[in-house]
């Protein structure tokens, strides 16, 4: 961005209100997408997030550039929001997991492919590229199906039954589960402003703060500065940029598919066990590595042992980050309230 002539507060800001944006969508995230549908609110996101790199694109002030990054955070903390829940209304219980694992992974695919080409052209080209995923999902967001449970939510059951034959086939017998939908939407109608303080009842606050625990400590635990500083890691290892990201778009698809078989075979519990033992274990390795480096201890070791820590890392977040979400859309109805 040398063209812009940033300073190094200009820059800062730059960097930092993504932040911002995530804030502000994921805090009326709840909102829009109970008010305008999900499959409306994909729509706007979708736009949201083209404008967003068009504005980064052709930016020619950085007041340009800052609101574009603006939009990519709103569209950030509101599609983390709609993201898990959409997954958990649409599909059924013994393939939801396998669904709420298939996210991350395309994340991880598209960090390491933007890594990959960002290489080779410059930060405007790259921009660009960054639009095509979102005019790409244009044409299939006429054809995906609303929530059938915000279809229930709004009275219009005749589209509620039609949108589970397009889900289940046209041959499922879809009366016990749309009768199950209605029953259930109205169960959470019939809590008042008050009843949800329900919630905060023994038997009900240990495990929503347990989840809720679970959420925060994810993404306070590293997920961005591994994410950002991989390529630094890749080289202090000894690798190319190439070969590094390679690996790291490799692990992840290998993770992500085990994930994919396992979470609904071994269950939510067992898996983010293992995901939140991967990620302790990979901090530690990451941290002994400079801390080895830093002391003269092991200059040549060292970097492997930050590589390492890195694709455990990758890995483990893969697997875990969606399940907390998905544990929160499935074990109580109340909490389930709270998300609409």
């Amino acid at each position: 961005m040398e063209d812009l002539g940033l300073s190094v507060a200009e820059f800062s800001v730059f960097g930092s209100i993504l932040s911002i944006g995530a804030l502000l969508g994921s805090a009326i995230s709840g909102k829009i997408t109970d008010f305008l549908g999900r499959k409306l609110t994909m729509w706007i996101l979708n736009l949201f997030y083209i404008g967003g790199w068009l504005a980064i694109a052709f930016a020619k002030t950085p007041w340009l550039l800052d609101l574009g990054r603006l939009s990519l955070g709103f569209t950030v903390g509101t599609f983390t929001y709609l993201m898990p829940v959409y997954i958990s209304e649409i599909t059924t219980k013994n393939v939801r997991g396998r669904f709420s694992v298939i996210p991350s992974l395309t994340v991880g695919w598209g960090i390491s492919f933007m890594y990959i080409v960002g290489s080779f052209v410059s930060w405007r080209t790259l921009a660009l590229i960054a639009t095509i995923p979102g005019l790409l999902q244009l044409l299939p967001l006429f054809f995906i199906p609303e929530s059938p449970r915000w279809l229930a939510k709004v009275g219009r059951d005749k589209e509620l039954e039609d949108v589970l034959l397009c889900l289940r086939g046209n041959k499922a017998d879809i009366f016990n589960e749309a009768a199950e939908i209605k029953d259930y939407v109205e169960s959470l109608k019939s809590f008042s402003k008050e009843g949800i303080l329900e919630i905060f009842q023994k038997k009900y606050f240990r495990p929503l703060l347990t989840l809720i625990g679970m959420i925060i400590l994810m993404n306070l635990g590293g997920a961005n500065a591994f994410s950002f500083y991989s390529g630094v890691i890749f080289v202090s290892a000894g690798l190319s940029s190439m070969v590094g990201l390679i690996t790291l778009a490799t692990t992840q698809t290998i993770v992500g598919v085990l994930g994919i078989i396992l979470i609904d075979k071994l269950g939510r519990r067992p898996l983010q066990l293992v995901s939140t033992a991967g990620l302790c274990f990979s901090c530690f390795l990451t941290g002994l590595s400079f801390l080895l480096k830093e002391s003269n201890w092991w200059d040549q070791g060292s970097p492997a042992l930050a590589f390492i820590g890195l694709l455990v890392y990758t890995g483990s977040y893969i697997v875990g980050s969606g399940i907390p979400w998905l544990l929160l859309s499935e074990v109580h109805k109340l909490f389930s309230f709270m998300l609409l």
